[in-house]
């Protein structure tokens, strides 16, 4: 039985195949994707992980926001590619498009797995929000769930950062990226980017995309800035010391959110960011706790084990509702 998840990154798009117990990876940069047909990414998907497409049992995919649905379901019943819009927060380069169709137009048994907005199955106080977590976060969230953990928070700090809440195996809240703490590049928008917004000086859009903490440093990006980091210097230190205040503070948040329900939990950090170590340090320092690191393929293997688990007959995922086959 082969499984594949798919995960639709900021920078990239990556793949997790299942195959019994063997787990493996691959990613396309989304820029490389976009200029693939869909032939050749399908025969990317083969040659990565020595498989034939019709071989494979099930792929559960994530696109975009996934705003315009709310249960896991058959890629081919999806209006468009399951979104409200094609506008929103975020930088549109058109690989986890090419993806998304050469999946669905392959013949191979697929399902989409929906962000979570205000017509998902969260806690009702969270839907003051229109959007709370693109669908590849569920994919995280999914992964640790197999581990074993039923009561856990999970902050995915990369280009980004979102914050999800999880009580007795089922996802309860989460924080977007647009909504409260930094990454590297996106972040929410403040009073002088409204005024700018205002004064078309830019789009919201474009405020989102830059809001993030690398406008406090002279680098052009998130590698770049890691790099600095990495050799002392103090503007890439100041950054990541913003980033791990204010994903400590968002993490506190869901913490208050779980208490609500009467569990706490236990805290995890996943993307580029969260996993270096100078950031999981700072943070566990600002909560007064431990955090587990996970690194960049728990999406995707998360997504692969959602593929497994609906393929054998699971009807609900984090308490998302399965509408397979």
């Amino acid at each position: 039985m082969a499984f594949i998840g798919v995960d639709h990154g900021t920078t990239a798009m990556r793949f997790a195949l299942i195959e019994g117990e063997k787990v493996l990876t691959f990613e396309l940069g989304r820029a490389e994707a976009a200029a693939m047909s869909e032939k050749e990414i399908l025969s990317s998907i083969e040659k990565e992980f020595g498989i034939k497409v019709e071989d494979i049992d099930l792929i559960a995919l994530t696109y975009s926001m996934g705003d315009g649905f709310s249960e896991i379901k058959d890629v081919r019943k999806l209006e468009g590619r399951g979104l409200q819009s094609m506008e929103g927060a975020g930088k549109k380069t058109g690989g986890g498009t090419r993806v998304f169709d050469a999946v669905r137009n392959s013949g191979v048994p697929a399902v989409a797995i929906p962000g979570l907005h205000v017509r998902s199955k969260v806690d009702p106080r969270m839907k003051v929000f229109s959007h709370l977590t693109s669908p590849e976060k569920l994919g995280i969230a999914y992964h640790i769930r197999c581990l074993g953990y039923e009561d856990f928070v999970v902050s995915d700090i990369s280009s980004n950062t979102v914050t999800l809440a999880v009580a007795s195996g089922k996802v309860i809240g989460a924080i977007d990226a647009c909504i409260f703490a930094p990454g590297v590049h996106h972040g929410p928008l403040d009073l002088q980017a409204i005024r700018d917004v205002d004064d078309r000086l830019q789009t919201a859009n474009q405020a989102f995309i830059e809001a993030g903490t690398l406008k406090m440093t002279p680098y052009k990006d998130r590698e770049e800035l890691l790099d600095a980091a990495e050799k002392g210097e103090e503007p890439a230190l100041l950054a990541l010391d913003t980033i791990a205040l204010f994903a400590a503070m968002e993490i506190a948040s869901m913490q208050l959110l779980l208490k609500d329900y009467g569990v706490t939990g236990t805290v995890f950090l996943a993307g580029s960011v969260g996993e270096v170590e100078y950031v999981r340090k700072k943070i566990c320092k600002h909560l007064g706790q431990d955090c587990l690191s996970l690194g960049k393929w728990h999406a995707a293997i998360g997504c692969a084990e959602i593929a497994r688990d609906v393929f054998a007959g699971e009807k609900q995922i984090l308490g998302v509702d399965v509408d397979y086959p």
